[in-house]
Parts: structure tokens; C-alpha cells; sequence
């Protein structure tokens, strides 16, 4: 690539493997320099921020590449899950055998909608008996709690339930996802005896509930995420009126 050279007494420019040894303009000897390329500066702001910006922009694609490529397997694992907190909640051994088909084969999914929103429950078939089974949500301590209440027939006695959480304290809050926890539901009711729906109460020991309305002992020493899981019956329960048959 030729260079081009500058005359320090007129300013002529040359290009060329090399300068001329005598300026044809000014007639001067030994007056050329070479032109140095004005390279972009390393230490200026704006490289800074051109540099910063680069990077963000490689890194944003291939977080959404990665995004993109991992998306359907945690769809997929996410539904499993689901599916493995429901058969529990219908006290189903996921331990044995092939649980996604075990739920293909016991449980349909069905929705209703109430106040312009889709509510999404389930119907079991065990043993020539339906369950329903109404997802639960509320908040715990912590943070999120969840779960899912299988109802008999009647639509009022719990056949089973299940608990899930985000970060509650172990051996307190975090008890709620024992069987120990979850027994103490089997059997309860959630509607009074004329019909009308209570939830079931999760109160300390020695504590009672209103008159009509069952209740079972909170987790000793776990009072908030007890409290949480009281909230979230009542408040989950309470969105399914129009299919728990509430009278």
C-alpha cells in the first residue's frame, strides 16, 4: 500500500513507496515526513462506550440463543413437575413405574372462566370415582407457596393435597411438603353443613375454628407460613365456586 509523505516547509503531499528527495513544489531537499494514519484512540469515550456496547449486544444474543435452544426442555420439565405434585395431591406413588403416563391415563384437564380469566383445574378418574383437583397459590414467609387439593366426589371432603414452596425456613415453614403435614387435611371438609363453602382452617394448637368450619393443627413454631397456607385455601377455594358446587 503506497505511503503518502508531507513537505514540512510547503505542505505538498507525495504518494509513493517513498519521498521524493527534492520537493517538486518548494525545490527543498530532505523536507518530506511521512503522514502518519490518525488511528482511533483506545482511551477515548467513545471507544469506551462503542467496546461496552458491542459486548452487550454479542451477549444478549447468545443469552437468547441459549434461551431459545434450553426453552422447550424446561417447558417440558416444568409440565412434569406439575404433573408429579398432581399425583401426589391424589396420593399416587410417582416413585414407581412411569408417572407422565400414569397421569395421561388418570387425569384430564379442564378450565372455566370467571371474571374475563381462564381458570385451570383437573378431573381424576380412581377407581370408578372422579376427583377435582383446584391448584393452590399464596404467598408463605418467604416467598411464593403453592399446591393442589384433590376433592372427593362431593366436592367438599379432601381425598388429598400438596404443598410446595419457595424458600421457607427447614424444619419450620419448610415442613409444609411432609406427609405428616399433609395428612392432617385427608378427610377435612370445605364446605359447613349447609353447603356453604369455608376452606379448611390451619390454626396453632388449642386454637378453634368458627362454628360449621374444620380445621387442622398448624406446624408448631412455623406461625407465618401456617397462616399462609390457611390464606391460600380460602383465597384458591374461593375462586372455584362456580364448579365446587357451593349451595
Amino acid at each position: 500500500m503506497a505511503k503518502q509523505y508531507v513537505c514540512k516547509v510547503c505542505g505538498y503531499v507525495h504518494t509513493g513507496d517513498k519521498a521524493p528527495d527534492v520537493c517538486p513544489q518548494c525545490q527543498q531537499t530532505n523536507c518530506f515526513e511521512e503522514k502518519k494514519t490518525k488511528r482511533f484512540s483506545t482511551d477515548s469515550n467513545v471507544y469506551t462506550i462503542v467496546y461496552a456496547t458491542v459486548i452487550v449486544i454479542i451477549v444478549a444474543v447468545l443469552l437468547s440463543l441459549v434461551h431459545s435452544v434450553l426453552k422447550p426442555m424446561h417447558d417440558e420439565n416444568e409440565r412434569l413437575d406439575t404433573q408429579k405434585q398432581i399425583l401426589v395431591a391424589l396420593n399416587q406413588d410417582i416413585t414407581q413405574g412411569n408417572p407422565s403416563q400414569l397421569y395421561a391415563d388418570i387425569v384430564k384437564e379442564d378450565s372455566i372462566l370467571i371474571n374475563g380469566e381462564k381458570k385451570v383445574y383437573y378431573i381424576a378418574t380412581l377407581d370408578n370415582t372422579q376427583k377435582l383437583v383446584v391448584p393452590l397459590k399464596g404467598q408463605g414467609l418467604w416467598g411464593a407457596i403453592w399446591g393442589y387439593v384433590a376433592l372427593d366426589e362431593d366436592k367438599n371432603t379432601i381425598f388429598g393435597i400438596n404443598f410446595g414452596h419457595e424458600g421457607e425456613t427447614p424444619g419450620l415453614g419448610g415442613e409444609i411438603v411432609t406427609e405428616n403435614f399433609r395428612r392432617r387435611f385427608f378427610g377435612k371438609h370445605i364446605k359447613d353443613a349447609e353447603g356453604n363453602l369455608r376452606s379448611v382452617a390451619v390454626l396453632k394448637e388449642g386454637k378453634k375454628a368458627p362454628e360449621g368450619q374444620d380445621q387442622v393443627d398448624a406446624w408448631a413454631g412455623a406461625t407465618i407460613t401456617s397462616t399462609g397456607v390457611n390464606d391460600m385455601l380460602y383465597n384458591s377455594l374461593n375462586q372455584y365456586k362456580a364448579i365446587l358446587g357451593e349451595e
